[in-house]
């Protein structure tokens, strides 16, 4: 039963369409939820690290900014109608709902995405992958799925820790700069969001890590032209994450508002 389920989880040979390789993905995952030492912790880990929590300063860079924008650009106009008292809502909720999870996702997909993408390629051209297969080890269990578990971990977390710093930064400038007591700004900006507000949000994370890293994984393993055809990989990944990352982010925010 093992070895004829693992062929069947080996199966497509050295060339991968999009389709297939999702399924060979979550048939690893699954597989080793009943298989011990299919899935290697330490491995997950590592790639937790190169991924995510590297990743962590730009995107809270990123975070800050958008909360010191968001908050400077609402006071002018809300100013205007002496409701700048809604000023700790409309950037909590903006985080939450909107800008928090698509813009980590574009940071990631800028940071880890691309490296990536140019490494699986890099190992492609370099003909690693193939001497995998030599080895009988499965590239897409070796190579893929800890980068894929540890961005659909990763990238969440970071998006909830990022709404946090873009809060810090909305409260610099209301508290700092308009004089807003720091108590108000907080519990106004904890006690506007419903749970789903978070949730929403957590949802998108989840779906925009799926796109990056199974796009980025797709473009490495395919790559052809040695050097040349690395750095198309690397942009073709950068672009076409961007791209479904927009649209579904469209697709969800139109369900999350006309649905629920």
């Amino acid at each position: 039963m093992k070895f004829s389920f693992e062929r069947l989880l080996n199966a497509g040979g050295s060339r991968f369409t999009y389709g297939l390789l999702n399924l060979r993905i979550f048939g690893w995952i699954l597989y080793g939820f009943t298989r011990p030492g299919i899935l290697v912790p330490s491995q997950i880990l590592a790639q937790i690290i190169r991924i995510g929590i590297q990743a962590i300063p730009m995107a809270s860079l990123v975070s800050l900014s958008v909360g010191f924008i968001l908050a400077m650009q609402s006071s002018t106009e809300l100013g205007k109608l002496g409701a700048n008292s809604f000023i700790p809502d409309l950037v909590s909720l903006s985080l939450l709902r909107e800008l928090g999870p698509l813009l980590v996702a574009i940071i990631v997909v800028g940071r880890s995405g691309s490296a990536v993408a140019a490494e699986l390629g890099t190992m492609k051209v370099n003909e690693e992958i193939e001497a995998l297969r030599v080895m009988a080890i499965d590239p897409i269990r070796y190579l893929v799925v800890p980068r894929f578990i540890a961005l659909m971990i990763m990238l969440p977390c970071m998006t909830i820790f990022g709404n946090c710093v873009g809060l810090v930064g909305g409260w610099a400038v209301c508290t700092l700069e308009m004089g807003m007591p720091s108590s108000f700004y907080i519990i106004r900006a904890m006690q506007r969001p419903e749970l789903w507000d978070l949730y929403s949000g957590i949802i998108k994370t989840a779906v925009f890590a799926h796109i990056i890293i199974t796009i980025a994984c797709y473009q490495g393993l395919n790559v052809e032209g040695g050097a040349e055809g690395v750095g198309r990989a690397t942009t073709a990944a950068v672009v076409y994450s961007i791209l479904w990352i927009i649209i579904a982010d469209t697709i969800l925010t139109g369900l999350f508002y006309f649905i629920l």
